[in-house]
């Protein structure tokens, strides 16, 4: 079979099993990526049946050359992993061939996020105004980018002071309380300048009736430059700043994976930190 056609069926069946457009898209990204250099390789097509983990190993190499972070080349790792077990439950080859790669370490980093001075400072900083509220909305709920921007107008109780999530990442909906900083100022919108009317999503524009990730990225982007911030602010760090304020305010960790809506606690420990002046105090207990 040609290689291109199992990553075809691969697609059919990331769909079937309702994998996120977000994941379907970019693990054909990826394959097709190394499709093509595999038909570069060998000067033409290129079968399944006849890939050896010495191709892979070799498109890792041309991407670590190419510059990839080590997340990125272990992700490739991943998916290729992911295409192989499907292939063999396809009965299409015996062996993962993909089994044989050595995972790639990844450096493990103290994530960024936003103390409540320091989100005050960008939420100054960002002049659009429906996206300096998705931004504030994010900052209080914890909310990934992606349910933020899909939440409809049914789904924000402001009677009950509460949201519910829905398609999330783990498939499971998830209710979250309202902040009371937040309410009064989701309500304003509502009663006040909420457009794109023909749009059932909360966060609607008034031209396309929605928002986009990419987008208010941008300008999380241009708000920090700014500022003048040597640092790089995403959605996620939005999500990350809420876990992580929590967590200096002692809530316990059982709370916040809840309100994250992960499976697990482990998970959920990431979002711990200890500052200078936290260490500091605790060596200076004894």
């Amino acid at each position: 079979m040609l290689f291109t056609n199992s990553i075809e069926l691969y697609e059919k069946y990331l769909i079937t099993i309702d994998r996120s457009q977000q994941t379907v898209r970019g693990y054909l990204i990826e394959l097709r990526c190394l499709n093509r250099f595999l038909e570069k390789k060998y000067n033409g097509l290129v079968y399944l049946e006849d890939l050896k983990v010495g191709d892979f190993e070799a498109y890792l190499l041309h991407l670590k050359q190419k510059g990839d972070a080590p997340a990125s080349r272990r992700r490739m790792v991943y998916i290729i992993r992911a295409l192989y077990n499907f292939c063999i439950k396809k009965d299409m080859v015996l062996r993962n061939e993909g089994m044989k790669l050595d995972s790639i370490p990844v450096p493990q980093k103290e994530r960024d996020y936003l103390n409540e001075d320091e989100f005050e400072q960008l939420i100054g900083a960002i002049e659009h105004r429906l996206i300096q509220l998705a931004v504030v909305t994010m900052f209080f709920t914890g909310l990934r980018v992606s349910e933020c921007l899909h939440l409809t107008l049914e789904d924000v109780d402001l009677a009950k002071k509460s949201i519910l999530v829905r398609n999330t990442k783990s498939k499971k909906d998830r209710r979250i309380p309202i902040n009371d900083k937040l309410l009064p100022i989701l309500l304003e919108y509502l009663c006040q300048w909420r457009e794109g009317s023909n749009s059932d999503l909360f966060f609607a524009t008034k031209k396309t009736g929605m928002l986009s990730p990419g987008y208010v990225n941008i300008v999380l982007h241009k708000a920090t430059q700014e500022l003048e911030w040597n640092r790089v602010i995403t959605c996620h760090n939005l999500r990350h700043s809420f876990a992580s304020n929590l967590v200096k305010k002692k809530v316990d960790l059982v709370r916040i994976q809840k309100l994250l809506g992960h499976s697990s606690l482990k998970v959920t420990g990431i979002y711990t930190h200890a500052d200078t002046s936290e260490l500091e105090e605790a060596v200076n207990a004894l």
